[in-house]
């Protein structure tokens, strides 16, 4: 008998199987964690919460389009997010060129502030230029995203004169009245940034950017066609 063989059936055999359950194991977990996750992002899990567009806080918050407009679209985000950068460069245009322009579609913007004091900062000084200038907001929030400074989680003191200077070359917009009009405002500015991160939380929102059409939830950097399908579904009455 070669001893080599006894070895490979006695140890190495056993093992050999024992490593393949696992592995079967670990696929089954995490392709079952996968699509929890898939099935959460789209509002299609049972246990997810019930999500519904008409339920949502949209009075006074910023928003661009027609106010009456058929379909009103919730986006929640980050002003530092990364990622929130790349949907508004890739498909906030494209929703604003198709949907928004043409009277079908109201856009809401909703802070989620998880990045930590400069995005709360940034909300602040949007809140501000929303109250004074409604007109120049989303010119206002597509610049400030064009600038996206790298994401710090602790406060910066060069981060608010980064805002002004953004701002200031927006036409029509007082930066040092904008700035005073946050200063005395920020209580309930901040009462407000926390009230839309505890209701997106209440609905299931993890991340960033996250957009609420109708009665379904996308969470995550998705493409344009995934946005408009659930936007045309609305305007279709499906």
């Amino acid at each position: 008998m070669n001893p080599n063989n006894t070895f490979l059936d006695k140890y190495l055999t056993p093992i050999a199987v024992i490593l393949a359950a696992v592995i079967i194991a670990l696929t089954f977990i995490f392709a079952k964690g996968g699509q929890a996750v898939q099935q959460a992002a789209t509002g299609t899990n049972p246990s997810a919460p019930t999500v519904n567009i008409k339920n949502l806080k949209t009075q006074g918050e910023p928003y661009v389009g027609n106010a009456n407009a058929p379909v009103t679209m919730a986006l929640f985000f980050d002003y530092q997010c990364p990622f929130c950068k790349q949907f508004d460069a890739t498909v906030v245009p494209q929703l604003y060129t198709s949907y928004v322009q043409t009277g079908k579609l109201k856009i809401v913007f909703k802070d989620f502030d998880f990045l930590g004091p400069n995005s709360t900062q940034a909300s602040e000084f949007a809140r501000a230029v929303w109250a004074l200038y409604p007109d120049k907001f989303y010119q206002w929030y597509s610049a400030i995203f064009a600038a996206q400074l790298e994401e710090s989680r602790t406060a910066d003191a060069g981060y608010l004169p980064h805002l002004e200077k953004v701002t200031a070359t927006i036409p029509g917009i007082d930066v040092n009245k904008v700035v005073t009009t946050m200063n005395a405002n920020k209580t309930a500015y901040d009462a407000t940034i926390a009230a839309d991160f505890t209701e997106g939380q209440g609905y299931g929102i993890q991340g960033t950017p996250s957009v609420i059409v109708g009665t379904t939830l996308l969470q995550g950097l998705q493409p344009y066609s995934a946005v408009s399908q659930l936007i045309d579904s609305q305007l279709n009455g499906k």
